[in-house]
């Protein structure tokens, strides 16, 4: 029979999201919860001790107690089982972490508890979107590309306006947009690739290098600016290097000043939960409503499987290359 740890720690397993703050490794994040889960599972209320019976010697009376004793079956608790003795029920939990956010970024982080691991690994194998949104500085340039690093160059940004920087975040694009129909590996003038894009799923088969397939600027005010990207097989070092890489196609030089992911396939801001909310009970109630969702949505078309990749050695930085020369 399920104890009541036990029937609480199946209501946990599977995916759920939270809000990893800037300046704090995933690690600490991962083991905060997992610590969390642990002391609400444990306090969960235990079953009554099995009782077992025991002969006790006591005297017949108070007068007569030097005389002689008397056996009684009495009926005690099995102290073996008490929690003080053998120690909480859980001792450990699982906790894994989808897709990393290094220790500069924010924003959604993906976890699975418990048999939500298995979930978890399907999950990040996936071909799935993420987005981001990029705060930039204009006027200097530093080893790592973050406004953190060591500065290594400035510029002045004075000749920059945002029609300059649409028309290179458009560039940009586009160049991203033909390798992701290179990555793909799909016939362009089949069906498949007419059902794979109207679904969504036309994109790189496998590993490939990272891609953007979204690119604008939400605001601009010299020398700061903010991008909201969309994109696959991405790094946050990637992105930092957009960032560096818009500076010097606009003749100047820009740093990253923050990282914060906003969406990890379907997990948004909106489903992640607050350190404040990192309980046994607020997660409790985010797996059953990332369930809920999981039956709600209808089937999608399954993309085909995938096909080692022929030998090539072009990348997304050829492709834009490419597009410059026309």
């Amino acid at each position: 029979m399920a104890t009541p740890a036990h029937r609480m720690f199946r209501r946990l397993e599977g995916l759920f999201c939270v809000y990893k703050p800037p300046g704090v490794h995933w690690k600490l994040v991962r083991d905060s919860i997992e610590t969390n889960l642990l002391k609400g599972v444990n306090a969960a209320p235990s079953r009554p001790l099995p009782q077992e019976v025991r002969f006790l010697a006591h005297p017949v009376s108070d007068t007569e107690a030097p005389k002689g004793l008397t056996l009684s079956a009495v009926s005690v608790p099995v102290l073996a089982q008490h929690p003080l003795v053998s120690g909480p029920e859980f001792q450990q939990m699982r906790v894994g972490v989808g897709h990393r956010l290094d220790a500069f970024s924010s924003g959604v982080l993906v976890l699975g508890v418990g048999n939500g691991n298995k979930a978890l690994n399907d999950f990040c194998r996936t071909r799935v979107t993420r987005d981001y949104t990029l705060e930039g500085e204009f006027g200097a340039a530093t080893d790592d590309f973050s406004h953190k690093g060591t500065v290594v160059e400035r510029s002045t940004y004075g000749h920059i306006t945002q029609d300059k920087l649409d028309k290179v975040l458009a560039m940009l694009e586009g160049a991203n947009q033909k390798a992701l129909l290179m990555y793909s590996k799909v016939d362009m003038r089949s069906q498949e690739a007419y059902e794979m894009a109207v679904h969504g799923l036309l994109g790189p088969q496998g590993k490939s290098q990272p891609i953007l397939t979204g690119l604008r600027c939400v605001h601009f005010q010299p020398p700061n600016f903010t991008l909201e990207v969309q994109c696959l097989n991405e790094t946050q070092k990637y992105l930092c290097k957009v960032v560096h890489e818009i500076g010097l196609e606009l003749r100047s030089s820009a740093v990253c000043k923050g990282v914060r992911r906003t969406r990890d396939g379907p997990f948004t801001l909106r489903d992640a939960l607050i350190r404040q909310r990192w309980t046994a009970s607020d997660v409790m109630q985010a797996v059953r409503q990332y369930h809920s969702s999981k039956k709600n949505t209808p089937k999608r078309i399954q993309p085909p499987a995938f096909r080692p990749p022929e030998e090539s050695t072009t990348t997304v930085n050829e492709v834009e290359l490419a597009t410059k020369q026309e």
